[in-house]
Parts: structure tokens; C-alpha cells; sequence
């Protein structure tokens, strides 16, 4: 069975590894058997910077992707468009019985399209993974490819039980859904021990609970000027509190310096992004952390520590019944602040979501293999 594995961007690389290994412990066990299961690795580079891709695949011990598509930035039509062309002689040239996608982002969406489109005889089979989070919020680009990849998708794997009943709502058959945990705290638990050895506190003159970890990505709190102004002025009080360590996404570290807006951040230390084991370590020990993204949501939960995620929704409910987050807005952002602090100076502990134990791609390697 040959499966083409897509990753576009970061967090798709700790969704993929997990799978990626399963499948090679599967191969390497059953080496007698004249047929086992034919990876191939497939980097649209919807993000892609070569220092920090090198530091992943290295941290992950994830193989060398087999074809690199290389369609780079632009706005969403432009880019899904370009991983569309440049995918689909990929596909066509691969034949693959299986087209496993992850997350997301535009590779996600732009790939399960190509292979939906083909003709019935060529068409593999089409599989989602961490499909039916919902943030109901249709003005996040993520929501529009989560929601048309599952309906495009003929095997859904779901982290949480929200994903469950979301598809239900939707008329997903339930034959095509299975409730596997999440691979990206696979990845988590594989590594934590790793992270530990980092040097990233000392590089950064921080110690153990002594700072607070900032990531600010998305569109509604970074690309509009007042937005962004907002977002730091509302840090400011944190900032009197305990250093901010930001490692600043290529993006948002571009428009602070488009808009002029250094001294704005006088009191964030904004760092390079940091390779997986790094980050992680940054985020074991950080004393809480301030958010807008998806992932670091479920990673924060697992590891206990307080997280203030910057948004008005979550795709990711389970992290706040079961977990260490919380949705905040700017005007209530000191008020949840010192929550977070006095949660974290507690000591509060919550048992992982279930089924987030650190064997999730071998739940999927097992699917797969009934195939």
C-alpha cells in the first residue's frame, strides 16, 4: 500500500512524524512480508525556511521529504492555486492507494482537492487527520479548509469528542470517523525528555517559572496596525510582571517592523523561531503562556501549564473543560492574567484528554492497515 503523506507547514510536521514512525516499526516487523505499507512524503512548502525545516525533521527524526512542491507564500487563493498545479502531476505520477492530510492549512484543503477531483479509477482514498474541530467562527481561513476537507475526506481521524459530534451534526457517516487521540502530543511525549537537555533558558537569561512564553500568528491580532498595538499594549502589564519571551513568527516580526512598532515591545524579548525541542522547553518551564494558536492550546494542556489564548473561540474545546486554557480578550486580559498566575503557583493538575497518551499514530497505522 503506498500512501502519500502531505506536510505544508510546522505544526503538520509533529501531526505527521508519529504516523510516519508507526508506519516504519509496521514495515520494520513484518520485513518477510513481500508487501508493507510504502510511505512517501510529500513538502508543498506552503512555510518554508530551510534553517528551521532542518531543525524539525532533524528534532522529529523525520526522513527527508521525497518531493519538495516548493509553492511558497501569497494570499489564500494564490497559494492553495499553486499547490493545487504543482501537486496534482505529484498525484498522478505517485498513483498512491491512500492521501493522508493533516490539519489545516492550505496544503491540506488545496491537496484533498486534486486528489477528490480525479477520476474515480485513479482516485485513492482520501484521509484527514484531526478532523471535526470547529471554532464556528466561518471569517478564520483555517474553519472554511477544516470543514470542506472532512466532507471530501473518505477516512476521518479525530482528536477529541467534539470532532466526534460535529461530524455527527454534519451527516459525516459514522463508518468513516474513528476517535484515535492526537498525534501532536505523541510527538510531545516522544520528546519532552529531549527538551530537557535544551540550553534555550540560558540563551534567553530566563529561569524555570520565572517568565511568561508569547506566540502571536494570526491574522485578526497581527495584520491590521491598531490590532497589533492593541495586542502589545495589552501585554504591558505582564510585561511589569515577568520577562516575555517571543519568538516571533516571520510574519508578525515583519509587520512590527513594517508599522514601526518597536518600542512597542520594549519590554517583550522577541527571539528567532526556535526549533521543536527548543520551543518545547520553552514551554515546559514557562510559568504561562500567551497564545492564538491551535496547537500549542492541546501542548499547554498536557503539560499543565496556564494558557491565555488571544482569540474569541477555539476549535479545541476539550483544552478548556479538561485542560489549562482560556479564551481572553484584550479589555478582561489582566484579570485572566493573574488567574493564570495563581493557577500555575497552585500547582493545579488535570488528567490529558482521553485517548492523548502518546499512541495515537499507531491507533491510525492500525485504520490504515484495514484498508
Amino acid at each position: 500500500m503506498k500512501i502519500l503523506v502531505v506536510v505544508g507547514a510546522r505544526p503538520n510536521f509533529m501531526k505527521a512524524a508519529p504516523i510516519l514512525k508507526a508506519i516504519r516499526e509496521f514495515n520494520s516487523a513484518h520485513a518477510e512480508w513481500a508487501e508493507t505499507i510504502d510511505p512517501v512524503l510529500v513538502h508543498t512548502g506552503q512555510h518554508y525556511d530551510a534553517q528551521m525545516s532542518d531543525a524539525f525533521f532533524a528534532d522529529l527524526e523525520m526522513p527527508r521529504p521525497d518531493v519538495f512542491l516548493g509553492a511558497g507564500s501569497g494570499s489564500h487563493a494564490e497559494q492553495t492555486a499553486e499547490i493545487m498545479k504543482r501537486f496534482e502531476p505529484v498525484l498522478l505520477g505517485e498513483k498512491p492507494d491512500v492521501l493522508l492530510v493533516v490539519g489545516d492549512v492550505n496544503s491540506t484543503l488545496a491537496c484533498a482537492l486534486v486528489a477528490c477531483k480525479l477520476p474515480k479509477t485513479s482516485r485513492p482514498a482520501i484521509v484527514h487527520v484531526e478532523a471535526g474541530l470547529r471554532s464556528f467562527d466561518r471569517a478564520m481561513p483555517e474553519e472554511i479548509n477544516r470543514i470542506l476537507t472532512d466532507q471530501l475526506s473518505d477516512l476521518l481521524f479525530v482528536t477529541e469528542e467534539s470532532g466526534l459530534q460535529n461530524l455527527r451534526s454534519e451527516g459525516v457517516p459514522a463508518t468513516k470517523v474513528h476517535l484515535v487521540g492526537n498525534t501532536m502530543i505523541d510527538s510531545l511525549r516522544e520528546y519532552e525528555s529531549c527538551a530537557d537537555h535544551s540550553s534555550i533558558l540560558q540563551r534567553c537569561g530566563v529561569t524555570r517559572q520565572n517568565y511568561a512564553l508569547l506566540t502571536l500568528h494570526r491574522a485578526a491580532n497581527v495584520d491590521e496596525h491598531e490590532a497589533l498595538i492593541e495586542v502589545l499594549e495589552g501585554l504591558s502589564d505582564l510585561a511589569k510582571l515577568m520577562p516575555i519571551i517571543f519568538p516571533a513568527h516571520p510574519r508578525t516580526h515583519k509587520k512590527i517592523l513594517e508599522l514601526g512598532l518597536k518600542d512597542y515591545v520594549a519590554g517583550i524579548r522577541l527571539i528567532e523561531p526556535l526549533g521543536y525541542l527548543d520551543f518545547l522547553c520553552l514551554m515546559k518551564n514557562a510559568r504561562m503562556v500567551v497564545t492564538d494558536s491551535g496547537g500549542i492550546q492541546e501542548e499547554t494542556t498536557v503539560l499543565g501549564v496556564p494558557c491565555l489564548t488571544l482569540r474569541p473561540n477555539t476549535e479545541r474545546p476539550v483544552t478548556i473543560s479538561q485542560g489549562s486554557n482560556r479564551l481572553t480578550a484584550l479589555a478582561g486580559l489582566r484579570a485572566d492574567l493573574e488567574e493564570a498566575i495563581r493557577r500555575r503557583d497552585s500547582g493545579e493538575a488535570l488528567p490529558a484528554p482521553p485517548l492523548w497518551d502518546g499512541r495515537a499514530g499507531e491507533r491510525i497505522a492500525d485504520c490504515l492497515l484495514e484498508l
